[in-house]
């Protein structure tokens, strides 16, 4: 379908008074045929070698200083894989390049290919034209030590950067890529609202899988919209991968009250209900989590070996804590960083976030120490903030920045007494 739907034009140009109306009825075609179930059973297929629905996403390493802690980070491979999970993902954004270098180092030059798969991706500021983005995805087989990826997405699509992806016919790359074997499927990662997704998938009806932020804290919320994004991707029969199960963490480390809901079912870490909420829905073909310690994992792979959704009884416990993460109307920063690498007064804008939600939660007075002594520094408070709003256009939730950087500057910064 791709190399046709890629081709067919130029073939065609000769037919000037027909061809735009063969080609529209192709389009059609490949559109009814990528949405029977028999496609769909193909894909189903396709994609046999996962092995679990939980995967292990890179963008959060254990690190030593400013560099990965690959010995730590090789046991956890060691672990993931001989429990019988498989699914590693990755972006050339994540820890500045690291994480592609990390999954050489301790998975891909230590395991024969056929006991991993492996996701990367296409992220838009790492290419201006379409001439930029093969040698780009060269490099980044290199660094992960591969001559193909099994899916390679589009990488935090929104309506933002969907033109840029469209003019550099980064889709119609991708999918020359699959052509030729260097890429087996073909996916988005997706930050924005339902209806950019809707155009998205029928502008290319060709992408096969989509990841989307899906967890209990986001389900309704108006900003994220998981519920309406994962009604989209069930309405073009589009499997879809999760990440953000536990928001950045937030559903790991819940606030007192929320917590004591959830520790009166005595049967798991608050993480574990958030990733078995997001793995439970029909359609999810793989939930990831960002995992930066060897406990960490232990934990999520001892509740994912033998996966059960969660029970009545457990969903209405979540159904209460998401009332109570409604009411507290914390900042929903889930520690991305993509702000952070582009911010000309380098302020460290999740940690500060971080440090606003924690005094919110817990009234903490260790907040204003770190906010003085740990995250900040000359030129680098919230209140160095020069408005650029660079780190807005980046958000991938987003977020209004620049006046929740004053809010946490009013906080933190008050005058002393």
């Amino acid at each position: 379908a791709a190399i046709i739907l890629t081709m067919l034009p130029e073939l065609l140009r000769g037919l000037n008074d027909y061809r735009m109306l063969i080609y529209a009825v192709v389009l059609i075609v490949m559109m009814i045929f990528n949405s029977s179930p028999k496609a769909i059973e193909m894909r189903s297929v396709f994609m046999d070698r996962i092995k679990k629905n939980f995967g292990f996403g890179c963008m959060r390493l254990p690190m030593s200083g400013d560099e990965v802690d690959k010995v730590q980070m090789c046991q956890m491979v060691d672990a993931f894989l001989e429990t019988g999970f498989n699914y590693f993902d990755t972006a050339h954004g994540y820890l500045q390049g690291k994480s592609e270098t990390a999954l050489r180092d301790c998975l891909t030059s230590r395991y024969p290919r056929d006991r991993y798969v492996l996701t990367d991706k296409l992220t838009g500021s790492y290419f201006k034209t379409e001439a930029d983005i093969r040698p780009f995805f060269q490099r980044q087989l290199e660094a992960c030590g591969v001559e193909y990826f099994d899916f390679y997405l589009m990488h935090s699509q929104h309506a933002g950067n969907f033109g840029h992806f469209r003019d550099c016919r980064a889709y119609e790359t991708a999918f020359a890529l699959k052509a030729e074997g260097k890429v087996r499927h073909v996916g988005i990662s997706f930050h924005d609202r339902a209806e950019v997704l809707e155009e998205i998938l029928t502008a290319y009806p060709q992408i096969e899988v989509v990841q989307i932020q899906f967890n209990y804290a986001d389900y309704d919320d108006p900003g994220v919209q998981s519920r309406l994004c994962y009604e989209v991707c069930r309405r073009h029969n589009k499997p879809v991968l999760v990440m953000e199960p536990v928001k950045g963490g937030h559903l790991s480390n819940l606030p007192p009250q929320a917590k004591a809901v959830l520790d009166e079912l005595h049967g798991g870490s608050p993480a574990s209900y958030a990733i078995r909420f997001a793995a439970g829905f029909e359609g999810i073909l793989m939930v990831l989590s960002g995992m930066s310690t060897l406990e960490q994992m232990q934990d999520n792979i001892a509740f994912m070996r033998d996966f059960r959704p969660l029970d009545p009884q457990e969903r209405a416990a979540v159904d209460r804590v998401q009332a109570i993460f409604h009411g507290m109307h914390l900042i929903p920063c889930t520690s991305c960083r993509y702000c952070v690498d582009g911010c000309p007064q380098h302020i460290a804008i999740p940690n500060l976030f971080a440090l606003m939600n924690t005094k919110q939660l817990y009234h903490d007075w260790n907040a204003d120490f770190y906010y003085e002594d740990v995250h900040t520094g000359p030129g680098r408070k919230a209140s160095d903030c020069i408005r650029c709003g660079q780190c807005e256009r980046i958000c991938p939730q987003h977020l209004p920045i620049r006046q929740l950087l004053a809010d946490v500057a009013k906080e933190f910064e008050k005058p002393q007494a």
